[in-house]
């Protein structure tokens, strides 16, 4: 078993009225907090990752290839591999995603080894 509770990272700016924390990870699987402000924004992006997404609390708008949805606690999503996707938050809160294989990039930003 692998705990990384008392490794999660620190907070680091993830868009404009956002933040994230790296929770736990390996090189299948990764699981991110995000914290949004009201109106915080997830930019358009795309990604070859799988990611999940669970609203734990908060309003979100998200968009996704064009369709859009709005999620609030206890909602859960799917996002495809390189599906363009958005957020918007409505109400400030926050979102536990997971991602696969896990996002280097995040790693490398927030000073975690890649191995």
């Amino acid at each position: 078993m692998i705990v990384h509770s008392d490794k999660a990272s620190e907070w680091m700016d993830s868009g404009p009225g956002a933040k994230r924390r790296i929770l736990c990870e390996d090189k299948d699987i990764m699981m991110v907090e995000f914290r949004f402000e009201q109106g915080g924004e997830g930019q358009p992006h795309n990604h070859p990752h799988t990611q999940t997404t669970y609203v734990s609390s908060g309003k979100f708008r998200f968009t996704v290839e064009g369709e859009t949805k709005v999620l609030g606690p206890g909602d859960a999503m799917l996002i495809p591999s390189n599906a363009v996707h958005s957020c918007v938050c409505e109400e400030a809160g926050s979102l536990f995603d997971a991602f696969t294989p896990r996002r280097d990039d995040f790693l490398e930003a927030h000073g975690w080894p890649v191995s």
